[in-house]
């Protein structure tokens, strides 16, 4: 009877559920979405139960629609959208407040505090991580300062926190863990001596005991309730979404680069097994550990991608959908000189600007909206480069080529016109679903599904290459307009 691993791949607006077999091939999907809510500007928050409901019920879909017994599947790995944080009482298992999720900004007066304490460069030393609202820990500060009675609960040992692979392996299993990829998306995980940090924990006043177990990103770390599947079956991957992909695309070496293009974009250099102290604010963190072995990537994260076209489609209304968008641009030969920044939600990396505001230059009668989404189109692959040339500059590794995928990566305008402005290819590979195939690698392994590392390598094709075509002097020109815009962006709140 032919074996599956399958990978539960939890993210921002839906929750998702695919088998793989020993090729790394897809088997069978299943995929729903589930509620947003943002109660104030600035918030957004989901319930726990509905993305535990929403994973749990395209779990079971995929293994009804494809006919597959659950004992058939030989391991479950989980992947999940990072920092988003969720606090459950211990004895009843229920949530005490909706999750805060990574978007949310409510926190970001307690970090400016932190920062103007003169606390900022500590924090990275320690975590690797830019002091930011984006990252759990002044999630979980906000959580126990404004729920009735949460910290008290939580010093007496009632409280647990997770960000959503603890979740999701807790209502699974029952057991209370994460993974090292995650939990060094906490700002309160020492990324060097790989344990939570004492000092992150006073600094944010968190109580200990509120922590899950650290375990690593391939290990069998239990198995499922009965109930759940009809057969236990044992959950033995774990890695955060961003990492997982990096996994997922065979980028297990060190200069190996990918980027996921999502609702925002997020690049990963493989660093080796020591960590690279970034000076261009960029993040270093934990890829995954395998084997008692911990590998490590430099991380940038652009708030603002596919998220960008979206607000093309919702907010101005000139496509109806976003696979309209690349029709649309490519309608026009280039943005005829309009630039957009993006930085509706402020920026991320390199810059980590809060206060930018999102911006629209060079319009001129003659701009047309074919002109402005192409200008779209064109701003999530210049937030792209900065973040590669800010790597290069912290990480001095030979880059050959840069590894795609995400749903806007089968934008084949978006993709050369990426490798134009690094220089270097832009490949896409056969299987897109990396995030989910590198949370079944990582699964299977534990389980002897496959036998190694470079086995799973072999197993990564090439379905496109985008070879850069722009000429050196053309690239730099339009790089040095896209910072001039940034830099107009950033001043708006000056």
């Amino acid at each position: 009877m032919k074996k599956f691993i399958l990978a539960l791949d939890q993210g921002t607006t839906s929750s998702r559920a695919i088998l793989f077999d020993h090729q790394g091939q897809i088997c069978g999907s299943a995929a729903q979405e589930f509620p947003q809510h943002f109660p104030h500007p600035g918030w957004v928050e989901h319930d726990p139960q509905d993305i535990w409901h929403s994973q749990l019920a395209v779990a079971r879909k995929v293994l009804a629609d494809n006919h597959v017994a659950p004992q058939d599947v030989l391991a479950i790995g989980v992947t999940n959208q990072r920092e988003t944080t969720v606090v459950w009482d211990r004895k009843t298992g229920e949530p005490i407040a909706p999750a805060i999720v990574w978007q949310d900004r409510r926190t970001a007066d307690i970090c400016d505090a932190l920062r103007a304490d003169g606390k900022a460069k500590k924090i990275t030393d320690i975590s690797g991580l830019e002091l930011d609202a984006y990252f759990s820990a002044s999630k979980l500060k906000w959580l126990l300062d404004h729920v009735p009675g949460a910290r008290e609960q939580a010093e007496q040992g009632g409280l647990a926190f997770g960000t959503v692979d603890s979740w999701l392996v807790y209502k699974l299993t029952g057991q209370h863990v994460t993974d090292v990829s995650n939990a060094a998306r906490t700002m309160l995980f020492n990324i060097h001596l790989m344990r939570w940090d004492y000092d992150l924990l006073h600094l944010f006043g968190i109580p200990e005991q509120m922590l899950p177990q650290i375990v690593s990103s391939s290990e069998e770390v239990g198995t499922t309730h009965h109930s759940l599947f009809g057969a236990a079956i044992p959950v033995a991957g774990i890695a955060g979404d961003q990492q997982a992909a990096t996994f997922g695309q065979a980028c297990h070496q060190p200069g190996m680069v990918k980027n996921t293009y999502g609702t925002g974009c997020f690049m990963l250099m493989h660093l080796g097994r020591h960590p690279v102290a970034s000076h261009n604010r960029l993040l270093t963190t934990v890829g995954w550990r395998v084997d008692g072995a911990t590998d490590y990537l430099l991380e940038g994260s652009v708030f603002m991608g596919g998220a960008t076209v979206q607000w093309l489609r919702d907010g101005l209304g000139i496509i109806q959908s976003s696979a309209e968008v690349e029709a649309l641009a490519a309608s026009v030969p280039d943005s005829d000189g309009v630039f957009m920044v993006p930085a509706f939600v402020g920026l991320g990396a390199p810059h980590w600007d809060a206060y930018a505001r999102g911006s629209l230059f060079g319009l001129s009668r003659g701009s047309t909206r074919a002109h402005i989404a192409r200008a779209a189109v064109e701003a999530i692959a210049y937030q792209s480069a900065e973040l590669m040339a800010a790597m290069q500059k912290d990480a001095s590794l030979p880059l050959t080529e840069v590894r795609a995928d995400g749903g806007a990566a089968r934008n084949d305008l978006l993709m050369q016109f990426q490798a134009d402005l690094l220089g270097v290819p832009v490949v896409r590979p056969k299987v897109t679903e990396t995030t989910a195939l590198g949370a079944a690698y990582l699964a299977g392994l534990a389980v002897g599904f496959w036998d190694s590392q470079e086995e799973i390598a072999a197993q990564w094709m090439c379905e496109r290459r985008f070879e850069p075509a722009m000429p050196a002097q053309r690239r730099a020109e339009l790089l040095g307009k896209w910072s001039r815009a940034v830099e107009r962006s950033k001043a708006w709140e000056a």
